[in-house]
């Protein structure tokens, strides 16, 4: 019908062909504005594209599997009138023609865009991408006159992951980009109007290889073999989702890149631990749930504070530190589909119990696959706890471009000589992961010592 309503992929950044992983509705149902229609999963996060309006669905134009980019059609509406009913009767078909999901919704007349929006979708963005704001997509329509018409749904990022900037580059080319790991915006085009061409990533592949070993020393690591293990008996292949590929591919170029130290040490809670579960029905009556990690958020703010070099970042030309006067902390959730760090903004503005309901928050969000690419950028160290699974000590690696990360492992009971008995206490191992270029052995210790005796006496964090 001429009021039919294109639903197309929002702005989701310099970012082709993100899995359709799931359907949410069906033609004939009635939906409302904000209501989920398709779930979309990036190499970070997945998303849920909402309904920009309240209608009923006419046909979906993508199905699970389909690999869609930003202006594809998703599906069709027929808008509701006020009340709630249709604005015009049903037709079998929508005047506007079938388009697949590689090819974006073309309108019958050009669009109207504001100048602000051109300016800002014509000029070339930074290699890498400032954290995304949560504002919502500015509804817009693709054509004034009353033939079928698109609307970007809100609710969704600006951009769904890290890495390309807005950069001009053909689907092919930014497919060859990502074959090779290379990020467009790095990349200095030579085609018209600075467009990326294929030469353009190789030339750039050559100089970082020559340059490699002389910066570096990274080795160039072959390919694994193929191997027919069914010779040896029975296999079953089970395909590693976007997340868990991204998530070995970053641990990998972590550890090839940085140079990890781990210092371990243990921190004495047991007054903690008593002060802990002595809150813990208070917290639940504000909808916070009491863990030790909130109350490590809050002690690694004032370890920061005290060694500044660890809430900092090397320069993008490797003789510089960047340092940060925010504190942003990490936290690693284990999922399903594989591991998500959300981060927590401004701990150092906020009480325990601010951060323990935060924490339940963030966490709920990460299971259930609803957090956002903003969510989980911007961190100036990661804590990983295994403390609900088990072992006593780990190697954690390192989150560029922090250089530096917290593990956790389980507390336990030991025996501790207090100088005239060996008393039992409660122990918590911790393993204090760092960036061997930009902090050494004594400062870690430091580091280490220090938290660890914030975490034995809480009453320092309030010094």
């Amino acid at each position: 019908m001429a009021n039919d309503i294109q639903v197309a992929v929002p702005d989701i950044g310099d970012f082709e062909a993100v899995d359709v992983i799931e359907v949410l509705v069906k033609p004939g149902d009635i939906i409302s504005a904000e209501d989920p229609l398709i779930t979309l999963e990036s190499d970070k996060a997945t998303m849920d594209i909402p309904a920009p309006l309240a209608g009923k669905v006419v046909a979906i134009k993508v199905k699970v599997g389909d690999k869609v980019s930003e202006g594809n059609l998703l599906l069709t509406v027929e808008p509701l009138d006020t009340e709630g009913s249709s604005s015009a009767p049903v037709s079998p078909a929508s005047q506007a023609s079938p388009i697949s999901p590689s090819e974006p919704p073309v309108s019958p007349a050009p669009p109207t865009v504001p100048a602000a929006t051109t300016a800002r979708t014509e000029q070339a963005m930074p290699a890498v991408a400032p954290p995304v704001p949560d504002s919502l997509q500015t509804y817009g329509f693709a054509s004034p006159d009353p033939g079928p018409r698109t609307l970007a749904p809100p609710g969704a990022s600006q951009a769904m992951m890290q890495g390309e900037g807005r950069v001009h580059a053909s689907p092919a080319i930014r497919k060859f980009a990502r074959e090779l790991g290379v990020t467009l915006g790095e990349v200095k085009g030579s085609g018209p109007k600075g467009r990326v061409l294929k030469e353009d990533i190789s030339a750039h592949v050559k100089r970082a290889l020559q340059s490699a070993p002389a910066t570096t020393g990274m080795p160039i690591l072959a390919s694994l073999p193929e191997i027919d293990f069914s010779r040896f008996g029975p296999t079953s292949t089970t395909p590693l989702s976007r997340i868990r590929r991204s998530t070995g591919q970053n641990l990998h170029r972590a550890w090839m890149s940085i140079p990890h130290v781990t210092q371990f040490d243990e921190a004495d809670i047991t007054d903690l631990e008593a002060f802990r579960k002595a809150k813990g029905a208070e917290a639940e009556k504000v909808g916070a749930r009491l863990t030790l990690v909130a109350f490590i958020l809050k002690a690694l703010v004032v370890a920061l504070r005290r060694y500044p070099d660890f809430n900092s970042s090397l320069g993008s030309d490797g003789s510089s530190l960047i340092h940060k006067q925010y504190f942003h902390l990490g936290v690693a959730v284990n999922t399903e589909r594989g591991l998500l760090v959300p981060v927590i903004r401004d701990v150092d503005q906020k009480g325990i119990l601010a951060l323990a309901r935060e924490l339940r928050e963030v966490s709920g969000k990460a299971r259930e696959g609803k957090l956002a690419p903003a969510e989980m950028q911007g961190a100036c160290m990661t804590v990983t706890s295994l403390g609900g699974v088990g072992g006593t000590a780990f190697t954690p690696i390192i989150n560029p471009p922090e250089v530096a990360i917290l593990g956790v492992s389980p507390a336990s009971l030991k025996p501790v000589w207090d100088g005239a008995s060996f008393m039992p206490r409660l122990m918590l191992p911790l393993s204090l992961s760092y960036d061997h270029r930009v902090i050494d052995g004594v400062a870690a210790a430091e580091f280490a010592r220090s938290l660890c005796r914030l975490l034995g006496d809480i009453r320092e964090l309030m010094l």
